[in-house]
């Protein structure tokens, strides 16, 4: 089973649970990039020992290479003593060097083929955790303004906003009635402006009849 396979187990597990508890989105999200971070660490711890251990197998083809070297060396110099007893050892010795060193190098190769996939989930992870962390904060703003929207409709739609304007409409009735109980104490009563408007008009109809007598008597 690959590493993302796994990851993927265990993360739809936790939003399985999630889900089944009825928890709150950006808790989730929080979980799931928690699983990649932690998943990423253990992607890398791995790499780190496949690094090791490709080193050790590098080192040990360099080692059988030279084994094989030094046996094809030890094979000429007995047969050129005349010692085909020693030379055939000496061949024998250096097939199982290179038999080694091809076994090792097969390995090796399975090692190198691991570590490049390694590096590519590295980087596939490392891109969707960046991802996840930069859609988080557009998940939690979105989660926030939801949750105010919501307690904004369950306030409108409740019965306190109602009776709190039916209370206002008390109120301005019974400011109403204030301000017609203050209005009727004042009926009948003139200001300082009116009477002294009520002069202007007595001076204007004096003038006027004086002007008419005036008129009466010139033509008598």
């Amino acid at each position: 089973m690959g590493i993302f396979s796994r990851f993927a187990d265990i993360v739809n597990s936790n939003i399985n649970a999630i889900l089944d508890k009825a928890e709150d989105p950006e808790k989730m999200v929080r979980l799931i990039i928690q699983e990649m971070e932690d998943t990423l660490v253990e992607v890398r711890s791995t790499s780190a020992k496949t690094l090791a251990e490709k080193k050790e197998l590098t080192r040990r083809v360099e080692q059988l290479d030279a084994q094989t070297q030094e046996w094809q060396e030890k094979a000429e110099l007995a047969l050129s003593k005349d010692r085909e007893d020693l030379a055939r050892a000496a061949l024998l010795e250096r097939q199982k060097s290179e038999e080694a060193a091809q076994s090792v190098r097969s390995e090796l190769a399975h090692v190198e083929t691991h570590i490049e996939k390694l590096q590519q989930e590295v980087s596939t992870l490392q891109e969707k955790l960046a991802d996840a962390k930069a859609r988080q904060k557009a998940i939690v703003l979105r989660q926030r303004s939801a949750e105010s929207r919501l307690e904004v409709k369950k306030a409108l739609d409740s019965s306190k906003v109602e009776d709190a304007l039916n209370r206002f409409e008390r109120y301005e009735t019974k400011i109403d009635g204030l301000e017609s109980q203050i209005e009727s104490y004042d009926l009948g009563k003139k200001s300082l402006a009116d009477e002294i408007a009520d002069l202007q008009k007595n001076e204007k109809i004096d003038d006027e009849l004086a002007e008419l007598k005036k008129k009466l008597a010139k033509n008598k």
